[in-house]
């Protein structure tokens, strides 16, 4: 696995596979480790995936500074991978918490992004708020599903500040558009993949800073396609519409029936709108 060092000499690595142009791949988790990702439902047909393990996971080394584990001091970890990578601009894909860091990465270096892609992002970096009840309604678009009354109970309790590490293991279905051994193997897999001291770090005091990152992102002239799951608790549709209206030259996209994973929910419909924005098949 090809590797290269930070500016402040962690050892990083990341996966190189596919055909095509290169597409940066920041993955989620927080802190989670790349692998996750796979080849984004055969994505690699069309693109050469390069998927960055972020600092202290999977193949990339722990930092000497725990506190560089903080989002924004990452950017410096992807600016850095461009150089490596020998281009002078990128084509950015980020997933779930992916997505902060791709965005400040954006609003420090917009020459150096051709375009960009979110996957059911996050919003911490543009501070837009989710409330109990965007992501409750989301949540009853699924009232017919086996699994239904104890996840929504236990998204109940979470919502209100009640949650348990009961509450959030209970509510794991509304993640994904089946509930089924496959999932429920991805899900368990999460807790080995993430590093948990990383993600208490990511969005530590400091890390974020919604206006300024707004103002940066409303004068990207880039293209940006915002891919969201329709019954994405994590993302619910109000939310995923609004942050798409920050930057200028934006396309929403809601996958019908995907939650927070969609190329595993339905990765034909996933590949060909992801492509077809990356330029890899004829819209």
């Amino acid at each position: 696995m090809p590797t290269f060092s930070a500016p402040d000499g962690t050892l990083l690595g990341y996966h190189v596979a596919g055909e095509g142009p290169p597409l940066v791949c920041l993955p989620g988790g927080p802190m989670q480790d790349s692998v996750y990702l796979g080849d984004l439902g055969g994505l690699t047909a069309h693109r050469t995936l390069i998927r960055l393990d972020l600092r202290g996971t999977g193949r990339s080394h722990r930092p000497e500074d725990p506190a560089s584990y903080r989002c924004d001091r990452q950017v410096d970890d992807v600016e850095a991978l461009r150089k490596e990578l020998g281009l002078e601009r990128l084509d950015l894909l980020a997933h779930s918490a992916g997505a902060n860091l791709a965005a400040l990465y954006t609003a420090r270096h917009p020459d150096r992004v051709a375009r960009l892609a979110l996957i059911t992002p996050s919003v911490y970096a543009v501070g837009i708020e989710i409330t109990a009840d965007d992501r409750l309604r989301t949540a009853r678009l699924r009232r017919d599903e086996p699994w239904f009354a104890p996840a929504y109970a236990a998204l109940e309790a979470v919502t209100e500040g009640r949650g348990t590490p009961d509450s959030w293991q209970a509510v794991a279905p509304f993640w994904y558009a089946r509930w089924d051994e496959e999932t429920k193997a991805f899900r368990a897999a999460e807790d080995e993949q993430r590093n948990d001291e990383a993600a208490g770090l990511y969005a530590s005091d400091g890390a974020f800073h919604p206006p300024t990152t707004r103002a940066d992102l409303a004068r990207f002239e880039g293209p940006v396609l915002l891919l969201s799951g329709e019954v994405d608790v994590a993302g619910p549709q109000r939310v995923m519409t609004e942050y798409a209206t920050l930057f200028p030259n934006a396309e929403q996209a809601v996958q019908p029936g995907a939650a927070h994973f969609p190329w595993l929910d339905d990765a034909g419909r996933f590949v060909r709108v992801v492509a077809a924005f990356f330029g890899g098949l004829p819209r």
